[in-house]
Formats: C-alpha cells, structure tokens, sequence
C-alpha cells in the first residue's frame, strides 16, 4: 500500500555554527515530510527547550545545501533533486527579522537621505533643507543649517575617527561640517554652520560618497558631471580654496571657506543618481543614462559600464569579496551583477518581490549575503543570497520610502514621504 503524503516521515540532523545556548542535540530524528520552515522552527525551539527549561522561543532559518528553505521540505527536496532517502542535514540559523520597531523620528518634511555608518549616531537630510544628527529613537542632538533647498544626499566622513559630514543639495552645493560626536544632548538640538561650502555644479547635486581615508568625497549632479573633492580646511594641489565673510545674527562676521572641485568625471548623458567610492582609485555611479560606471579615480578614465534598460536610483558595492553591484531604479526589481565575470552584462541576481520603484539598496558591511532595498511601494525589503524570496518585509512607513541604510549592524534605518526616521532593531545577520 502506497503511504499518504502527509504521513510521510523524513530522518533529519539538526546542525548550527551558532554557540551554546543555541546548539541543538546532534542526533539524527523524524519529522514530517511536509513540515514547513514555522514547522521545522517549532522543532528546534523544542529540541533545545527540552535541554533548557527557561529557553525562549525565537525564530529560525534553514539551509540544505547551502540554500534557504522557503517552502515545504518535500517540495523542496523534490525541486533541487535531494534524496528524502537518507538522513538530511539541516543547518538553522537566527531569522532575520526585526525584534522591534522604535518610536519614529519625527522631521519636518520628507526625510530623503539617511547615513547610518557611524554606531554613535545617524544622519539624515531632509526636504526642508536642514540635515539632522540622531543619537537614537527621537533624539536629535545636532541640526545642519546652510542649505537653501532639499538636501538630497548625506555622507559621514571617516566614523571612526574626528567625524565630518557631507550633504548635498538641490541648490547645486556641498557643505561640509565638524561635529563632536561625543557631546551630550540638551533639550534643544545644537545647531551647527558648514565650515566648507563646494561649488562647481550648474545644476541639482544628487549623490554624495566619500573615500574610505575621509581625504577626499566625490558628487554627481542633473549637470550629467561626477566632481572630486578634498575635505580639508586648506588648500591642496588642484583645489581652489576661497575665504568669504559671512554675518552671524550678533552682527560679527566669521570665515567661510568655499572649495572647487580637483577633478571631474564625464561620461554620463543624463542625471547621476548614486554614487559609491569602495576603494582608492576606484569609484561607481549610477545614472538615469541607464548605465553603472566604473571609473579610476586617479586618471579620471571610464573602466568599464553596466548598461541596464532602465534609469538607476541606487547603487552599493558589496557582498563576496566587496566585489558584487547591486542597484534598483524605475522598476520593482533590484538587480546584482558580478564585475569578476567578464564579457556579459546579465545580473547574477534579481529580486522582483517590490511592487513600485526601487529608491535606495545597501549591503550589510560584515556579510556575504544579506543586503537591504527600499521602495516607492513604502516597503522595505531584507535580502539573502540564498533565496529569491525576501527574508523579511518592514511595513512602518506610512507612504514611500526614499531612502535606508544599516546601522549598529544589526539595526535598519529608513525614512521616507511621511516624515519620519524609522529604526527597525535586533535585525541578527551576524
């Protein structure tokens, strides 16, 4: 007699690279054919309660041969050609979902740009003009006044060492401003002045990266244009360093320095959307000209290009080796692609779970796998390499989301058309 589907029973080991208290019994035992990834959570949250009375359940995800689970185990085995045979192993790691959502961060428009690279604080910039520093949850300790429009884009320079920040607006500028990161907050934020403003743009500044050494930033612009710039106070080999007078509200005046650009990449037909500089001479941006470029930064040269069909939102550098490119624009999927592999432009990856325009994409700066999309769609999504499907879906914003970023590396950080920052924490990647 043939046995029934659903009495089917499978020997299976649980195995995990996670430390005790998380190790389950190596033995090998039985489970349901059909069982599903809630099922085989609900067994190993058993299998290490019963070694732990005072064990909390928490959720789990599952690799067979290096892929996630995301279906039932029958159908999976039957859909990679897996033997149901013999004894599986099962690896589990910890599920990567938000344990909690923070209050939000209120601002006064909408909240388009956001840096989460630095552990003491995130920076965001707003439609309103002005860029915020936050400690935390709905505690902003600095306010960024200068801009005369939307900033568009916000960049932490050098987070491990004496902070400087970099914004980027509409109103065709960069500024550049110091921070002590280690002050305290009071009830009213401190509000801060640019001690640099960076001129040499004719048209809105969109995208704002900075070297790894905090020596240099670069920007791209609606002026087709990618410029270079040095971040210090003085003056350096091909940079203009100008010193102008500006009136404080006392009536005193003070110096304000303005800087031109060191260089200038051309290349790109229309807007430059997204900007990434991941090592010395070597930068990628993203344009509406439906092409990712890689240019060395040092001759100026255009290395190589990604041609997609489509205008790019955003682009981040990661993964294997720091070495894979993924970016999202006017369509619902985001797309990886692998420089390592000459010859073709074909993504390795697409993910097409969105619903809307990508906006903004970033790689988790410690893993291989895991990266973050956000989208018009007011979604925002956390990827795995080892599945198509998402990991998990963050649904706190109310309208579009405009832009996210990891921080503390276990935290995402959003904000978007409703106004708010959001903080999505105890994200386990790691």
């Amino acid at each position: 007699m043939d046995v029934d589907m659903d009495e089917r029973q499978i020997q299976a080991r649980f195995v995990t690279k996670l430390n005790p208290p998380f190790k389950a019994p190596p033995s090998a035992i039985t489970i349901p054919a059909t069982v599903t990834r809630l099922g085989l959570s609900t067994i190993v949250n058993g299998l290490l309660k019963a070694g732990d009375p005072e064990w909390e359940t928490q959720p789990f995800d599952f690799l067979i041969d290096g892929e996630l689970v995301r279906m039932s185990l029958d159908r999976f085995l039957l859909a990679k050609g897996i033997s149901a045979e013999k004894t599986l192993e099962i690896e589990y790691i910890k599920a990567v979902v938000p344990r909690k959502e923070e209050e939000p961060s209120l601002h006064d428009d909408w909240v388009s740009a956001v840096d989460g690279s630095c552990s003491r604080f995130i920076l965001t910039g707003c439609y309103d003009g002005f860029g915020r520093v936050w400690k935390g949850a709905g505690v902003c300790s600095h306010i960024l006044e200068g801009h005369t429009d939307v900033i568009t884009s916000v960049s932490i320079i050098n987070p491990l060492g004496d902070v400087t920040l970099a914004t980027a607006s509409k109103d065709q500028t960069l500024r550049l401003w110091k921070m002590d990161s280690e002050e305290g907050v009071d009830d009213v934020p401190a509000k801060i002045r640019p001690f640099k403003i960076l001129r040499g743009h004719n048209a809105s500044v969109g995208s704002v990266a900075a070297q790894a050494s905090g020596s240099m930033i670069c920007s791209g612009s609606w002026d087709c244009r990618v410029n270079l710039w040095h971040t210090d106070e003085s003056s350096a080999e091909g940079d203009s360093v100008s010193i102008k007078k500006r009136k404080t509200k006392n009536g005193t005046e003070e110096p304000q320095l303005e800087g031109a650009p060191v260089s200038t990449l051309v290349g790109h037909t229309q807007q430059v959307s997204s900007l990434v500089w991941p090592e010395l001479d070597t930068i990628y941006s993203a344009s509406w000209d439906h092409t990712i470029r890689r240019w060395d930064a040092e001759t100026g040269k255009d290395v190589s290009s990604i041609i997609c069909g489509r205008p790019f939102n955003c682009l981040s550098v990661g993964g294997e080796g720091s070495t894979l490119v993924a970016a999202g624009g006017s369509t619902p999927i985001l797309r990886i692609w692998d420089p390592r592999k000459p010859g073709t432009s074909a993504p390795v990856y697409q993910f097409s779970s969105h619903t809307s325009w990508i906006s903004a994409c970033q790689w988790h700066s410690k893993s291989w796998f895991h990266l973050l999309s956000a989208s018009y769609d007011g979604k925002v999504m956390l990827w795995d390499l080892r599945t198509a499907w998402p990991v998990s879906v963050i649904e706190s914003h109310e309208d579009k989301v405009l832009c996210a970023d990891w921080w503390k590396e276990d935290c995402v950080i959003s904000g978007g058309r409703d106004s708010k920052l959001r903080i999505s924490s105890g994200v386990p990647v790691l």
